[in-house]
């Protein structure tokens, strides 16, 4: 067996692509990754171009920089007009779209299957001849401002998770918010831009992911068509950033309008990227754990701390194992009326201690496991997220083979596993808590203006 499976690997690294469960994949010589999933139950193709570079490359002064490039890559070519590209994938009856994370970069487009010659063309096309215009940079600049003040500065509980991660986190890079701090936002130049593009935005720092009803081998030659030419560029390297080790509890308050009080409680854990070889099961024990507490309503904390002592109104976790740096477990809650914030915090902890000492039942395990295996089940019913899943784990530096892995690592945990992560990781030394403390809109604008005033 072991002979037979040496010859496989062998044939693998004399072929020009690897299939697997109907995926290919290939690699141009400029070192652009094209990966293939044939799907034909639909006559759709989802293509997206995923670039390795996102918040967690920054660094002080141009927070936000990814973000700000992925509004300027709609905003005109050397041979494209500001905003063309999408008015071309619209008129070809498609759909597209781009977002920025931590970690990575992507733009996508779902299309009919004849389409796809479309969305590489004009891929290719920004990929290495983006022009950033300052007077379009400006405009932006604006309208990512007014994002910025929407989704965060207007936001309470926003506010209070993005000073959080800032707590959270003193020297990695996921300290920064992806948006950016609203001074870099507007002290950005065109030079910055043109500087980050022609740092990340390279073939060989890319991968282009294909799903839907297509023939890997045509698809491999129509990237060679449009991608092939494209030069190489050498990118930065990156420092390490490994956030220190974290030597005591960590508060903070945040004072804002709002109605409710919120609570924000998150413990330093691994992830798949970062743990040690032999803790590899620690991660998938996490994510099962994640069930546990807040898996529907039958999970604990519904049951619990919302139906049973009604300490909270609403309650949520929060884990992805699938990032590029260590992160946090969070558990988020917003108190029932007369329930003060310690009362709620001290009910978590009392459910995190109960799984200290206790081992979960084969019963609640099993139905935990149905439940994650029958989302993945789902999710992966969906062309785009099979696209998005074999995007992102390549993307973070993982094999997107790892998403077949993924049913059968959450089906080995054990309740003595379970048991043992809570120990190791729910500890007062690795905890961060952030508190939003609730204010009229009237004494935010006093404050505001006070400080405005003390400025002049």
């Amino acid at each position: 067996m072991v002979a037979k499976f040496k010859q496989i690997i062998s044939l693998a690294l004399l072929l020009p692509s690897i299939a697997i469960a109907n995926v290919s994949e290939y690699r141009l010589d400029n070192g652009l990754k094209l990966i293939v999933k044939e799907d034909h139950r639909a006559p759709v193709v989802v293509s997206q171009v995923w670039y390795k570079v996102g918040s967690s490359y920054e660094h002080n002064g141009i927070t936000g920089v990814s973000h700000m490039l992925e509004h300027m890559m709609f905003k005109g070519t050397e041979n494209l007009a500001p905003n063309e590209f999408s008015q071309i994938i619209a008129a070809n009856g498609g759909r597209e779209n781009a977002f920025t994370g931590r970690d990575y970069t992507a733009y996508f487009q779902t299309l009919e299957k004849e389409r796809l010659e479309v969305s590489f063309r004009l891929e290719a096309e920004r990929m290495r001849k983006l022009v950033i215009n300052d007077a379009e940079l400006i405009k932006e600049q604006l309208v990512v401002a007014e994002e910025r003040r929407m989704r965060t500065d207007d936001n309470p509980r926003a506010l209070l998770r993005e000073a959080f991660n800032a707590t959270a986190f003193l020297n990695s890079p996921y300290h920064h918010p992806i948006i950016g701090w609203m001074s870099d936002i507007n002290h950005y130049q065109g030079n910055d831009l043109r500087q980050w593009y022609q740092k990340w935005y390279a073939p060989n720092n890319a991968t282009v992911v294909v799903v839907g009803d297509v023939i890997a081998k045509d698809v491999y030659s129509l990237a060679k068509q449009y991608f092939g030419f494209l030069k190489a560029e050498e990118t930065a390297q990156l420092k390490p950033q490994i956030e220190v080790s974290q030597k005591g509890k960590r508060s903070i308050e945040v004072h804002a309008p709002a109605e409710l009080p919120y609570l924000l409680m998150g413990w330093k854990v691994p992830v798949i990227k970062t743990v040690a070889e032999q803790a590899a099961w620690e991660p998938y024990t996490l994510d099962v754990l994640a069930g546990i507490l807040d898996g529907g309503n039958s999970a604990r904390f519904s049951r619990d701390l919302v139906r049973g002592s009604q300490i909270a109104s609403v309650i949520g976790v929060g884990y992805g194992p699938f990032s590029r740096l260590a992160d946090v477990f969070t558990i988020s809650a917003t108190p029932a009326q007369g329930v003060t914030i310690n009362e709620l915090q001290h009910a978590v902890i009392s459910q995190i201690d109960l799984l200290k000492t206790e081992l979960v039942s084969e019963e609640e395990l099993k139905r935990i496991k149905a439940q994650v295996v029958a989302s993945a089940v789902y999710e992966r019913d969906s062309v785009f997220y099979q696209a998005m899943q074999i995007g992102m784990l390549e993307t973070v530096g993982l094999d997107w083979r790892l998403s077949d892995e993924y049913l059968a690592n959450i089906q080995s945990v054990t309740a003595e596993q379970i048991k043992e992560v809570v120990n190791k990781y729910f500890i007062d030394r690795t905890l961060t808590v952030a508190e939003l403390i609730p204010e009229s809109l009237h004494l935010e604008q006093a404050i505001n203006s006070e400080g405005a005033n003390d400025a002049l």
